[in-house]
Protein backbone atom coordinates (compact mmCIF):
# COMPACT_ATOMS: atom_id res chain seq x y z
CA UNK A 1 0.00 0.00 0.00
CA UNK A 2 1.35 3.49 -0.70
CA UNK A 3 1.83 6.23 1.89
CA UNK A 4 0.22 8.82 0.37
CA UNK A 5 -3.24 9.25 -1.75
CA UNK A 6 -2.38 9.28 -5.47
CA UNK A 7 -4.42 12.94 -6.36
CA UNK A 8 -3.52 14.89 -3.41
CA UNK A 9 -0.69 12.58 -2.23
CA UNK A 10 -2.67 13.54 1.44
CA UNK A 11 -0.65 11.32 3.79
CA UNK A 12 -2.17 8.34 4.48
CA UNK A 13 -2.66 6.59 8.74
CA UNK A 14 -0.31 3.61 8.41
CA UNK A 15 -1.04 0.42 10.46
CA UNK A 16 0.63 0.50 14.00
CA UNK A 17 2.12 3.81 13.18
CA UNK A 18 2.77 6.05 16.60
CA UNK A 19 1.10 9.63 16.79
CA UNK A 20 -1.65 9.03 14.48
CA UNK A 21 -2.76 12.66 14.64
CA UNK A 22 0.64 14.28 13.01
CA UNK A 23 -0.41 11.98 9.58
CA UNK A 24 -4.13 13.10 10.16
CA UNK A 25 -3.27 16.89 11.04
CA UNK A 26 -1.08 17.03 8.15
CA UNK A 27 -3.53 15.77 5.53
CA UNK A 28 -6.64 17.86 6.79
CA UNK A 29 -4.13 21.15 6.34
CA UNK A 30 -3.22 20.10 2.62
CA UNK A 31 -7.19 20.10 1.78
CA UNK A 32 -7.82 22.93 3.83
CA UNK A 33 -4.63 25.12 1.70
CA UNK A 34 -6.62 23.02 -1.23
CA UNK A 35 -10.07 22.78 -1.80
CA UNK A 36 -11.78 26.04 -2.59
CA UNK A 37 -8.05 27.34 -3.71
CA UNK A 38 -7.72 31.45 -3.38
CA UNK A 39 -4.39 32.56 -4.31
CA UNK A 40 -3.32 36.47 -4.57
CA UNK A 41 -1.59 36.40 -7.35
CA UNK A 42 0.28 33.83 -10.10
CA UNK A 43 4.19 33.85 -10.71
CA UNK A 44 5.22 35.34 -7.81
CA UNK A 45 8.81 34.50 -6.98
CA UNK A 46 9.90 36.56 -3.79
CA UNK A 47 8.06 36.07 -0.36
CA UNK A 48 6.09 38.64 0.72
CA UNK A 49 7.73 40.35 4.39
CA UNK A 50 4.87 39.14 6.28
CA UNK A 51 1.76 37.41 5.49
CA UNK A 52 -1.56 36.21 7.12
CA UNK A 53 -2.74 33.06 8.17
CA UNK A 54 -3.98 30.63 4.95
CA UNK A 55 -2.75 33.28 2.32
CA UNK A 56 -1.45 31.44 -0.40
CA UNK A 57 0.61 32.34 -4.19
CA UNK A 58 1.22 30.11 -7.36
CA UNK A 59 5.11 30.21 -7.17
CA UNK A 60 6.69 31.51 -10.50
CA UNK A 61 10.29 29.41 -12.82
CA UNK A 62 12.69 31.06 -10.46
CA UNK A 63 11.33 31.75 -6.57
CA UNK A 64 14.12 33.07 -3.97
CA UNK A 65 14.17 33.25 -0.45
CA UNK A 66 12.16 30.46 1.47
CA UNK A 67 10.52 29.66 -1.85
CA UNK A 68 13.88 28.73 -3.18
CA UNK A 69 13.04 25.09 -5.36
CA UNK A 70 9.54 25.23 -4.96
CA UNK A 71 8.68 26.56 -8.99
CA UNK A 72 5.60 25.96 -10.10
CA UNK A 73 3.73 25.12 -6.88
CA UNK A 74 1.65 26.78 -4.49
CA UNK A 75 3.02 28.06 -1.29
CA UNK A 76 0.49 28.79 1.72
CA UNK A 77 1.47 30.64 4.80
CA UNK A 78 0.23 27.80 7.45
CA UNK A 79 1.12 27.95 11.30
CA UNK A 80 3.90 30.07 11.02
CA UNK A 81 5.60 28.80 7.79
CA UNK A 82 5.37 27.66 4.46
CA UNK A 83 3.28 25.05 3.10
CA UNK A 84 3.53 23.87 -0.45
CA UNK A 85 1.56 22.11 -3.19
CA UNK A 86 2.33 20.61 -6.36
CA UNK A 87 -0.28 21.89 -8.78
CA UNK A 88 -2.31 18.92 -10.89
CA UNK A 89 -3.91 19.35 -14.12
CA UNK A 90 -7.48 20.54 -13.83
CA UNK A 91 -7.06 22.55 -10.04
CA UNK A 92 -8.38 25.31 -10.38
CA UNK A 93 -8.38 28.83 -8.12
CA UNK A 94 -9.78 32.28 -7.92
CA UNK A 95 -6.57 34.78 -8.41
CA UNK A 96 -7.25 37.85 -6.21
CA UNK A 97 -5.06 40.25 -8.25
CA UNK A 98 -6.44 39.22 -11.53
CA UNK A 99 -10.05 38.97 -9.99
CA UNK A 100 -10.76 36.00 -12.11
CA UNK A 101 -11.22 32.26 -12.21
CA UNK A 102 -7.99 29.94 -13.54
CA UNK A 103 -7.16 26.32 -13.92
CA UNK A 104 -4.01 24.44 -14.09
CA UNK A 105 -3.56 23.14 -17.47
CA UNK A 106 -0.52 20.88 -16.69
CA UNK A 107 2.28 23.56 -17.49
CA UNK A 108 0.23 27.11 -17.12
CA UNK A 109 -2.24 28.93 -15.58
CA UNK A 110 -5.08 30.12 -18.01
CA UNK A 111 -8.07 32.17 -17.07
CA UNK A 112 -11.41 30.06 -17.07
CA UNK A 113 -13.45 31.25 -20.62
CA UNK A 114 -16.02 33.49 -19.04
CA UNK A 115 -14.67 34.58 -15.44
CA UNK A 116 -12.48 37.32 -16.21
CA UNK A 117 -13.42 40.41 -14.49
Amino acid sequence: MPDITPNLELPFIMPAQAQKHVTHNEAIELLDMIVQLTVESTGATTPPASANEGQAWVLGTSPSGAWAGQAGKIAAWRGGGWLFATPREGWMAWVKDDSELQVFTGSIWATLAGTAA
